[in-house]
């Protein structure tokens, strides 16, 4: 381990999984009110990124417009995905709307594709990096402290990530439209019963899905830049989703720093073949997790009697 370097990878590590959290979050909302474990969520997330860097660079709006707009179009999306893919399979088994998802997944790739290209873009700079935040540790190197190097953009997007997080998680909490969701999670046949309705319901699930994506592809974009690869960053976020638990969004926040931390910590190694372990390390700490709590750290025990 590079004890020096420590600080450094650690610190990178936890901002990032902010990020992380936030692009887990969309697959908790949609679980959390549908019971359904959404695959495309890494494409709508790369589709909010290109809706935001069309209207910048095509149409010459400026930044925050097009976030907006961008916002807007992908829960328009959302709300399409639900009338459309999946209320027409309402009563059929779990897994044939689980494979839907699978579905829409790689058709959206499609006409992001065919509408946008696969060349890389450079996505419009938000924040500066030219001065990065320097962070003085109490570590000592050489008798001088070991100075922290933040990048402008992964602070910020740690703290609007974790921001989104909150303002979601007090939205189910303390809202009458979160709670609906709650309860058609739990019953569906049960919440039609007292007069909710379930597909609006599930509509505003994914159109809250669909902005929250974009939220995450805009803040991936400013420091990865944006080519359609940017879909399978949601692939980290899956072990994520899985270690906090499914229904949690605690769970999401500690689950995304959680695995970002680990990353961070093995990128610190000094040995080539754990260093470059550190695109494995969320599935390794998912499965030395689930051997101890199969429902996720913040997951729910379900006990079905018959």
């Amino acid at each position: 381990m590079n004890w020096q370097l420590l600080p450094q990878f650690a610190t990178t590590g936890l901002l990032a999984g902010g990020t992380l959290a936030l692009t887990a979050l969309g697959l908790v909302l949609i679980f959390k009110s549908t019971y359904i474990f959404n695959f495309a969520q890494g494409q709508l997330l790369l589709l909010g990124a290109l809706f935001t860097w069309w209207f910048t660079v095509e149409v010459g709006l400026p930044l925050w417009l097009s976030i907006i707009l961008a916002l807007l179009l992908s829960a328009l999306i959302g709300f399409g995905i639900e009338r459309f893919a999946l209320r027409p399979m309402t009563g059929q088994p779990l897994l044939s709307i689980v494979l839907m998802t699978l579905g829409l997944s790689q058709l959206l790739h499609g006409l992001a594709l065919l509408f946008f290209g696969g060349a890389q873009r450079n996505f419009p700079q938000i924040f500066s990096a030219a001065n990065p935040y320097k962070i003085a540790t109490p570590f000592l190197r050489d008798g001088t402290p070991i100075i922290i190097i933040l990048k402008q953009n992964l602070v910020w997007s740690f703290v609007v990530a974790i921001l989104g997080v909150l303002v979601i998680s007090a939205f189910f909490r303390y809202t009458n439209a979160g709670l609906a969701m709650r309860g058609a999670s739990e019953d569906h046949e049960l919440a039609q019963s007292i007069g909710l309705r379930i597909h609006r319901i599930f509509g505003v699930s994914w159109a809250l899905a669909g902005m929250v994506a974009t939220m995450g592809g805009v803040l991936l974009a400013t420091s990865s830049g944006l080519d359609l690869s940017l879909s399978v960053v949601v692939l980290a976020a899956f072990p994520v989703v899985l270690l906090g638990g499914l229904e949690s969004i605690p769970g999401a926040i500690i689950g995304g720093l959680l695995i970002g931390l680990t990353q961070g910590l093995v990128s610190a190694s000094t040995v080539p073949l754990v260093r470059n372990m550190s695109e494995i390390m969320p599935y390794v700490v998912l499965l030395v997790v689930l051997l101890i709590r199969p429902e996720g750290l913040f997951g729910q025990k379900r006990i079905e009697r018959i």
